[in-house]
C-alpha cells in the first residue's frame, strides 16, 4: 500500500517469511544485516536483527516465538536494517468525509529496546523541506488507505535525512499530547467528533506549529537495576506544576502499582516557546516529582536531557543504550 501511494519504503520482503530458505534468499537480496518483524508487533516485541545467514534460522525462531507468546500471532516479516536511524512519526487524523489532515512529526528516538521513553515535537534537526516531505507522504499514505480517525504514520530517518515508512498505528499513541500543545488541537475531542461522523473541525492550512514540547514517560521501573519493575504502594505523590507543564497520569498518594500491566505510571509533559527553555521546565519538573515507596524512570529521564547528544538533537535510536546503559 506504501508503495502504491509512492511512499518511500525500507526494502524487504514481499509478505510474510514462511520458511528458512525463502528468508536467506529474501536477506541475500535485500542485503545483511537484516531486522525480522512481528506483523502483530508493538513495543519492540518479536523484533530481531540477523547480522549474516549464519544467524538468521535462530533470530527467526525467536521472533516468531515471542510473537505468538505475545500477540497470538507467529508471522514475520523481513527489512534491511539501517543503522543509526531517527524514530519519526507523524501524526495525523482524518474522517468520513474525505479530509485528511496532518499535524506535523514528532520524535521517538529516545528508546530503550524499541520501547520509546522521551518524545518531543517538532524533530529536531530535521530539515525544513524533509518536513514537508514526510508530512505529505504520511497523508497519501492514510488517502490512499480510506483510513478515518486519529493515527500515526510512522518512519525511520537515516544519517542523510532520507525517510522510509515502517508502519501505521491505527489509533492515539501514548505521545500524542506532544502534538496537542504545539498545534493547539485537542486530538481526542476531534476522535470523537469523527466517530460520531462529523467533519474535522480544521482544515490543513489552519494547523501551524508554535514552540516546542517534550514528554517523559515516567514508569515504575528501577533504573539503577537495570529498569526492574518496581510495583508498590505510593506512600506520597507530588505532581509537578507551574507554567508549561501538564502531567497526565492516575495515581495518587495511597495508590498501589500493580505488578500486572504496563509499568508506565504517568506522562509528564512540558511546552515552551524553545527547545532550549523545554529542556529545562522539564529537568526542573522531573525533580519535583515524589512517588515515595517506589522508583521510577525520572532520574533516569534528567540524565538523558543533559547528555550533549541530546541536547544537540543528534541521538538516534541506539542513543541510550549506547551511550547510557551500563554507566
Amino acid at each position: 500500500m506504501a508503495i502504491a501511494n509512492n511512499v518511500p519504503v525500507v526494502p524487504g520482503s514481499d509478505g510474510l517469511i514462511e520458511d528458512d530458505k525463502k528468508a536467506i534468499d529474501t536477506a541475500n537480496k535485500i542485503g545483511f544485516p537484516v531486522l525480522i518483524k512481528a506483523t502483530a508487533g508493538g513495543g519492540g516485541k518479536g523484533m530481531r536483527v540477523a547480522e549474516d545467514a549464519d544467524s538468521l534460522e535462530k533470530a527467526l525462531n525467536q521472533a516468531r516465538t515471542e510473537a505468538q507468546a505475545a500477540f497470538g500471532n507467529g508471522g514475520v516479516y523481513l527489512e534491511r536494517f539501517i543503522t543509526s536511524p531517527r524514530h519519526v512519526e507523524v501524526q495525523v487524523i482524518a474522517d468520513n468525509h474525505g479530509n485528511v489532515c496532518h499535524l506535523y512529526e514528532r520524535d521517538c528516538s529516545v528508546q530503550r529496546r524499541h520501547q520509546k521513553l522521551i518524545e518531543e515535537a517538532p524533530s529536531p534537526n530535521l530539515p525544513a523541506e524533509k518536513r514537508e516531505a514526510i508530512c505529505e507522504a504520511a497523508v497519501r499514505m492514510i488517502r490512499g488507505a480510506n483510513y478515518s480517525n486519529a493515527g500515526t504514520v510512522e518512519f525511520i530517518v537515516d544519517q542523510n535525512d532520507d525517510f522510509y515508512f515502517i508502519e501505521v498505528n491505527a489509533r492515539i499513541q501514548v505521545e500524542h499530547p506532544v502534538t496537542e500543545m504545539i498545534t493547539g488541537v485537542d486530538l481526542i475531542k476531534e476522535q470523537i467528533r469523527v466517530a460520531a461522523g462529523e467533519k474535522l473541525s480544521f482544515s490543513q492550512d489552519e494547523i501551524t506549529v508554535t514552540g516546542h514540547a517534550i514528554e517523559c514517560r515516567i514508569n515504575a521501573e528501577n533504573p539503577d537495576k537495570n529498569f526492574m519493575p518496581n510495583p508498590g504502594k505510593i506512600n506520597k505523590f507530588y505532581a509537578p506544576g507551574g507554567l508549561g507543564v501538564r502531567f497526565d497520569s492516575h495515581v495518587y498518594g495511597g495508590y498501589t502499582v500493580p505488578p500486572h500491566y504496563d509499568s508506565m505510571i504517568g506522562k509528564l509533559i512540558v511546552y515552551r516557546p524553545t527547545r532550549e527553555e523545554a529542556i529545562a521546565t522539564m529537568r526542573r519538573a522531573l525533580a519535583e516529582i515524589q512517588t515515595d515507596g517506589i522508583s521510577t524512570t525520572a532520574p533516569f529521564h534528567d540524565v538523558v536531557l543533559q547528555h550533549p547528544l541530546f541536547v544537540e538533537g543528534k541521538h538516534d535510536t541506539k542513543f541510550v543504550e549506547r551511550e547510557l546503559m551500563g554507566k
